[in-house]
């Protein structure tokens, strides 16, 4: 039953609740190092969304698990949380908030570069420019506005941001390709990606108990970025009569994001990151609408 108000509810507040993920992300490690972060929150998310499978009458669908369907969650699970998320913790360990989270926000532009071999797409003329535009957002932000120099503020921490971004697009591109049920399926994925980070966490072998913190940080992080959100995303797409009414909504999550962490995490939010975000959500916006 499609109800458009209900709609821009769940829209919204997925999109409040996304704004403040690189915020949570920044503070969170203050007091707890990226690995335990990763699997308090992951273990956090696997509780999140079993409950929702028991709300949801779906926790029957376990029983139908197939050989297949385990391969794909480990490959999928590698991806997304293990990959992803490790990955873009550390560059938010390297670089500030800002500029972490909107280098990630590339991810769309690289989800077209990947189709092109991956699903065998065409790329239009218009897909191109809007490409260029995007990564000279990219760079603008990642060299702070000195994009003659090519003077980065951390290279590896800006490679790791844009990394991050390939995971996310080849977990998607992966994801496309999987028909079982969203919420059971990712339920088995972050089963797979606990298992990866448990095993990367007791291989470093250090068991050190994090402050309430840290703990609270991961809890958010586990909630808000990885379990609820994405239902809350999916329940606005349902009720909207047109998807494009709510997708358009997810424009405004990085310039929220930015206010959240000027007054959260007290960064001075750079003009350099402002000019490079609006280059590359025009280069979003031009691939999504005017390609055709």
């Amino acid at each position: 039953m499609k109800n458009q108000r209900k709609a821009y509810l769940f829209a919204l507040s997925a999109v409040i609740f996304w704004s403040t993920i690189g915020s949570a992300m920044k503070i969170s490690l203050r007091y707890i190092d990226y690995i335990t972060l990763l699997l308090l929150a992951n273990l956090v998310a696997i509780v999140v969304l079993l409950l929702m499978l028991v709300f949801q009458h779906n926790l029957r669908l376990m029983k139908e698990i197939r050989t297949g369907h385990l391969v794909s969650s480990a490959l999928l699970g590698l991806l997304n949380p293990f990959l992803y998320y490790m990955v873009l913790l550390v560059a938010y360990n390297l670089l500030k908030a800002q500029e972490a989270g909107t280098l990630n926000y590339i991810w769309p532009l690289v989800l077209v570069l990947l189709s092109i071999p991956l699903l065998k797409q065409r790329i239009s003329g218009w897909s191109l420019i809007a490409i260029l535009i995007s990564f000279t957002g990219l760079l603008i932000i990642s060299t702070r506005g000195d994009i003659l120099g090519l003077s980065f503020s951390s290279p590896m921490g800006v490679m790791l941001a844009v990394g991050s971004a390939f995971f996310w697009a080849l977990y998607w591109i992966m994801n496309m390709k999987d028909p079982r049920e969203d919420v059971s399926k990712l339920f088995l994925n972050f089963c797979f990606g606990f298992l990866y980070i448990l095993i990367i966490y007791l291989i470093r072998g250090e068991f050190v108990i994090p402050s309430w913190q840290g703990i609270t940080g991961a809890v958010y992080l586990g909630i808000f970025e990885m379990g609820l959100t994405f239902v809350l995303w999916l329940k606005a797409l349902n009720y909207s009569s047109n998807t494009a009414k709510v997708s358009n909504l997810i424009f405004l999550s990085p310039f929220i994001s930015l206010i959240i962490i000027r007054y959260a995490v007290g960064e001075t939010i750079l003009l350099s990151t402002v000019i490079g975000l609006c280059l590359i959500i025009c280069g979003i916006i031009m691939q999504r609408y005017l390609k055709k």
